[in-house]
């Protein structure tokens, strides 16, 4: 099995010194760095964010800067809209509902490494999924931790850390993010 295969299975695998992840890193580094430069005005940014991100929704929008390890491995729904300066840490899968709305400067982290330091010092990590449902408003500054879900109509309060998951309609707040109350829709 390679270092891809067990990333995307959820094992144990060394993303470090893998030659297909680490070209496949410099492929989205280049893509993020040329759409980080391009003006939002120019044709060419909506192409490049195509390459980086090709299951992203046409309706949905990222504003610059952005960055991601891997791209391939990120889905964003219709008409969601991601602020500026935001990281997602793809090596597991991150999937975003439609009608998103994310904050600036928000982290969406899938890698967890070793606590024990002689296993982590052998550079393995595994990834776990992050998934975001429909209609979901996340504050700026938010952080969402590897095998997350955020139910849909839910909202994040800005500057939360979300370990655990988070149901549908609920409102969290917090480090780590409590949920407060549940949202009445109307």
């Amino acid at each position: 099995m390679t270092e891809k295969e067990k990333m995307l299975s959820g094992l144990w695998y060394d993303a470090n010194f893998d030659e297909v992840l680490v070209k496949d890193r410099i492929i989205a580094q280049d893509l993020c760095m040329e759409f980080n430069t391009t003006k939002p005005s120019d044709e060419k940014s909506k192409k490049i964010l195509d390459k980086l991100i090709p299951n992203m929704d046409k309706t949905a929008g990222i504003t610059p800067p952005f960055q991601c390890d891997y791209g391939w491995n990120i889905e964003i729904g219709e008409c969601s809209d991601i602020n500026r300066n935001c990281y997602f840490m793809d090596g597991g899968k991150i999937s975003i509902g439609k009608n998103v709305y994310m904050g600036p400067n928000c982290g969406l982290y899938t890698a967890n490494h070793p606590l024990d330091f002689k296993t982590r010092n052998k550079g393995l990590e595994l990834a776990e999924p992050i998934s975001i449902g429909d209609s979901v408003w996340i504050g700026g500054n938010v952080v969402i931790l590897p095998g997350v879900t955020i139910g849909s109509g839910s909202v994040i309060g800005a500057g939360s850390v979300v370990k655990d998951s988070i149901p549908e309609n609920s409102l969290a707040v917090g480090n780590p993010a409590k949920v407060i109350r549940k949202i009445e829709q109307k």
